[in-house]
């Protein structure tokens, strides 16, 4: 690979990588916890409480949410400490 198609430079290249991942990393995590846990509270209060069927899509987004986060967080944050320790 050529010099002048490399976008970054490799040794301060991983470096800022790694810093903005981490100072993003709770961003990509806890939002949509967050997200789901608003969608799960909302469905309760006005679909299960009141025994109306209505909102039960909110449930359904909310369980997609909370899962697509869990698959793809836990290797996220396995890669992060790998590379902090490096």
């Amino acid at each position: 690979m050529r010099k002048e198609t490399e976008y970054l430079k490799k040794e301060k290249g991983n470096a800022k990588l790694r810093r903005a991942e981490l100072w993003l990393a709770p961003l990509l995590i806890l939002a949509p916890i967050l997200v789901s846990a608003f969608l799960i509270n909302d469905w309760f209060v006005r679909s299960f409480s009141t025994g109306i069927s209505r909102y039960d899509g909110e449930l359904l987004l909310a369980v997609i949410i909370l899962a697509g986060n869990i698959l793809f967080d836990i290797p996220f944050i396995k890669s992060l400490k790998t590379s902090s320790r490096k």
